[in-house]
């Protein structure tokens, strides 16, 4: 029997809480998509208990395999979470985020236009990452759950660009979709995990 090292977090608003995003979007989205990803990753990290791990190689083998699903589920799971925490606000940007964003960006229209390119050419995902090596935001695109992730940065924000995101709403209009997405931004949201961050990144820097 499969166990549930991870559940399925419920959407933190009502389905039909966003303006320009469907009931049946976030239905399919969360209930299916989402909740898919987190299944396979319980599955694969079953499997990856009993895997034999003396047959592993470069070219191939069960245990690589697994381990690259593995990344894959692992970031579906989380960046999904991500998207739908900093969602349901009025996307009025405000606090220790806004200044950071006009620091980095030069104005938080700057960082809109970025933003807004960054989501027209990325495969799958967009991040507004803070670096804290050099203490500026990005705006990250992945093409893949898995890929284009920056280590060692942290997620303040995210944007899922596959077509599932918003093709029933949208179709191929995917513009649409991201001025739908940039006005539900929950900045409260944002600013509570920046807080967190920036404790975490004084930290750091203290006991360099």
């Amino acid at each position: 029997m499969m166990a549930d090292h991870f559940k399925v977090k419920p959407l933190p608003y009502a389905y039909d809480k966003l303006d320009g995003i469907s009931k049946q979007t976030n239905t399919y989205h969360h209930d299916t998509h989402y909740a898919g990803y987190v299944k396979k990753r319980n599955e694969i990290l079953d499997k990856l208990a009993a895997v034999d791990r003396s047959l592993a190689n470069a070219n191939y083998s069960e245990f690589g395999g697994m381990k690259r699903h593995e990344t894959f589920n692992a970031g579906g799971q989380l960046l999904h979470e991500l998207f739908w925490d900093v969602l349901g606000g009025d996307g009025k940007p405000t606090g220790e985020v806004l200044r950071h964003i006009e620091k980095s960006f030069g104005s938080f229209e700057k960082w809109v236009e970025d933003f807004r390119a960054s989501a027209m050419v990325a495969l799958g995902w967009v991040v507004l990452a803070w670096d804290p090596t050099d203490d500026n935001l990005y705006n990250f695109t992945g093409d893949a759950h898995n890929q284009g992730g920056v280590w060692g940065t942290f997620p303040l924000l995210a944007i899922d660009v596959y077509e599932h995101a918003y093709y029933h709403d949208q179709g191929p209009a995917r513009a649409k979709y991201i001025e739908a997405y940039l006005k539900n931004i929950n900045w409260s949201e944002v600013n509570r995990r920046y807080r967190i961050f920036s404790k975490i990144t004084g930290e750091f820097r203290a006991s360099c």
